[in-house]
């Protein structure tokens, strides 16, 4: 994948914006950041803790907590070249539902 196909996968959920966070471009749901861009083949995605451990035990060749405390709190990092597009577009879906309102999760 590339980061602009990535892109368009969070953009095609409900309410999401393109914003940028320390000059990367991010990802929002109403100002509240679910994903973001931070290097190249990296996306970094706001997750829950119990949801982190149960995607990075499922691929820990492509994802891994954020390192400090951003990791302890959900922060992960995927490695989205060599993932799937359907895994990449699920894990943007479960990080935009940590920040939804419930009337938009459905």
């Amino acid at each position: 994948m590339t980061e602009d196909e990535v892109a368009a996968l969070a953009l095609s959920l409900p309410e999401a914006e393109e914003s940028a966070h320390f000059g990367k471009r991010d990802f929002r749901l109403r100002d509240k950041v679910f994903a973001t861009l931070p290097r190249p083949d990296e996306l970094v995605l706001k997750l829950t803790p119990d949801r982190q451990a149960l995607a990075v035990a499922a691929a820990p060749d492509l994802l891994s907590p954020v390192p400090g405390a951003w990791g302890l709190k959900g922060w992960t990092v995927l490695r989205y070249a060599a993932a799937d597009p359907t895994d990449v577009a699920d894990l943007l879906r479960r990080a935009w539902e940590t920040v939804a309102p419930k009337r938009l999760r459905g």
